[in-house]
């Protein structure tokens, strides 16, 4: 894959969201009394771990001008992310989300406003111009007008060599509308050179319980020609263009699943914006997301991956 030039390594677009993670583990929001605030969003998620892998990233996103939205503003300056086309708008809220702590797949409810009303007009074409990697997520794409905001962006990327990297985490809890998802999908994935499905993603997006690799040929059958498919402790399967290469679950104690997933993905793309192989991206992701697997709350901000890219040569 040939690597664009730009300024920022990666450019994120999609919803920025105030995260409240309940203290105690549990399966439930039902059984939850605290709760702790964190930066949220997947697309802010993958900013701030690029930056605190030492990449420059930057989001396209909406807020509102209150003190949630103060804080997500002041959270993704203190990690280093070019906040330059963060937008926010007096006439909405901010979204907000609250997340059960647990082991496996959270419990969660949202509340969405600003996230959401993000226009096209207000994707910047410079910040577009100025990245390499734009990456969204399927959250954004499940409501307009910020549908047609990423959609936009990835058409203006596509149009100038840049890499389109966009994650299939479908949820009926925020887009119930199972058929018009399918149809967003199929209409978005095929502007994408890369895109992170899980096993969960997959079992939501199609209802059924087909093997991962038959999982696989159906997204590299709606356009993306690397598909990054991850199965938890059965580990990682990466197809390029249907050539499949498993990578082995490791065990780890896991404190905290909340954004694995970024954490995950976004080593992925500065191992692949370094010039690493697509493999060795993946070996280099499952580090990083053992990290945050075994943290509560978000990535720590003390990495050094030119350390983690040492480790694994020397192993």
């Amino acid at each position: 894959m040939k690597l664009p030039a730009g300024n920022l390594d990666v450019l994120t677009i999609g919803e920025t969201l105030v995260d409240f993670i309940s203290e105690e583990e549990t399966d439930t929001l039902r059984d939850a009394t605290l709760f702790r605030k964190y930066l949220g969003g997947s697309p802010a998620n993958i900013a701030t771990n690029v930056a605190k892998l030492g990449c420059r990233s930057a989001i396209i996103s909406k807020t509102g001008i209150g003190n949630f939205g103060q804080f997500l503003k002041a959270e993704l300056q203190r990690y280093g992310v070019n906040t330059d086309y963060l937008i926010m708008d007096h006439r909405v809220h901010t979204s907000f989300v609250f997340i059960a702590r647990t082991s496996g797949t959270p419990d969660f409810e949202a509340s969405r406003n600003g996230d959401y009303k993000l226009e096209p007009h207000e994707v910047s074409a410079a910040a577009i111009a100025d990245a390499r990697v734009v990456h969204a997520s399927t959250f954004a794409l499940s409501r307009e007008p910020c549908r047609s905001a990423v959609q936009h962006a990835f058409q203006l990327a596509r149009a100038q060599g840049k890499i389109i990297s966009l994650d299939p985490n479908y949820s009926p809890a925020i887009w119930p509308d199972h058929r018009q998802a399918l149809q967003v999908l199929s209409d978005t994935l095929p502007m994408a050179h890369l895109t992170k499905p899980s096993l969960d993603d997959a079992h939501r997006i199609w209802g059924d319980a087909a093997e991962p690799v038959d999982y696989i040929a159906r997204f590299h059958a709606m356009g993306p020609p690397i598909v990054v498919f991850t199965m938890g402790s059965r580990g990682i399967l990466l197809s390029q263009e249907g050539q499949i290469t498993h990578i082995p679950a490791r065990p780890v104690e896991v404190m905290d699943v909340t954004g694995a997933g970024d954490s995950f993905w976004a080593a992925f793309l500065v191992a692949l914006l370094d010039g690493h192989s697509l493999e060795r991206c993946a070996l280099f992701a499952r580090e990083i997301v053992e990290i945050k697997l075994s943290t509560v709350g978000p990535l720590p901000a003390d990495l050094d991956r030119h350390r983690v890219y040492a480790d694994l040569e020397a192993s």
